[in-house]
């Protein structure tokens, strides 16, 4: 989902390993009102019962958002390597427009911008279970949405209900401001041997990953075990009556010991919900 926060691994663990240092509400949409027949008198359809388990409402929010034949979201990200007190960063942003229904689809289109100053585009469409990625001027990949590789580069907010509901127990509500719901699944400190299993982990290690992978050959040798979780959040905000995502929010944060010293790992995304999106999304021609 997320490890293009950075769109050039290269550049976070160069910068830090060469002591290079870098300066680092979407609106619910308004409801529809059906006006009433003029000389007719409707009838209210009675409320249905709030719900009260995380399961409840998340079955309640996958309703509210198949309401509409689409959404528009927007997404930030950020991403950094922190070492001797130098950074490298990357932001991120996008805008999403997501389809629902059976055959839903999916069209990003964003930019990443490094520490370096160096932005590069990029685009992504998910469409009959296939992500096809550009990342600037090179050629479009293509890849089924169950590799890792792909999944992890979409971001898709409806999605996260489906890893939610996998979280289990291990969710938590809490009201938010003017009658809303926030869940949530976070992990404190912790040895990541000691909490690895746990989904939200899982989830934060697959957005570690490409930046492990770049400080390995980069010559950081501290095994799993002595890698530490110092934080791992996520949560999804539902409106107050109408149940819908208004954000989806994903956070980690790991220290990596190297030199007697830790390198710090940090990545927040955010993604919001701008409005309905009644469009389409398919595969411009020249895109296979």
């Amino acid at each position: 989902m997320r490890s293009r926060t950075c769109a050039a691994a290269t550049f976070l663990v160069a910068a830090v390993l060469t002591g290079c240092s870098g300066s680092p509400d979407g609106k619910e949409p308004v409801e529809s009102r059906a006006a009433a027949t003029p000389g007719q008198s409707r009838q209210a359809a009675p409320a249905e019962p709030r719900p009260r388990t995380a399961a409840e409402f998340l079955a309640r929010a996958e309703q509210a958002m198949a309401a509409e034949k689409g959404w528009t979201f927007a997404v930030e990200g950020r991403e950094g390597v922190v070492l001797q007190g130098q950074e490298s960063a990357a932001t991120y942003t996008a805008t999403v427009h997501r389809t629902t229904g059976g055959a839903w689809a999916l069209h990003s289109q964003g930019s990443s911008r490094s520490s370096k100053g160096v932005t590069r585009a990029e685009e992504i469409y998910v469409v009959d279970g296939t992500a096809y990625v550009k990342e600037g001027t090179a050629s479009w990949e293509h890849g089924p949405l169950s590799d890792p590789e792909f999944a992890d580069k979409v971001e898709d907010p409806v999605a996260a209900l489906d890893a939610f509901r996998e979280y289990g127990e291990a969710v938590s509500l809490s009201e938010g401001t003017g009658g809303g719901v926030r869940l949530s699944v976070r992990t404190t400190s912790a040895a990541l041997t000691a909490v690895r299993e746990q989904g939200v982990v899982q989830k934060a290690l697959r957005e570690l990953a490409p930046t492990l992978e770049q400080l390995r050959a980069a010559g950081v040798t501290a095994p799993e075990s002595r890698i530490r979780v110092e934080r791992v959040e996520e949560s999804v905000v539902l409106a107050p009556s109408t149940y819908r995502i208004t954000a989806h929010t994903f956070r980690c944060t790991f220290l990596i010991p190297h030199g007697g010293q830790d390198i710090r790992y940090d990545q927040l995304v955010t993604e919001r919900t701008s409005g309905a999106y009644d469009g389409a999304v398919a595969l411009p021609e020249g895109v296979a």
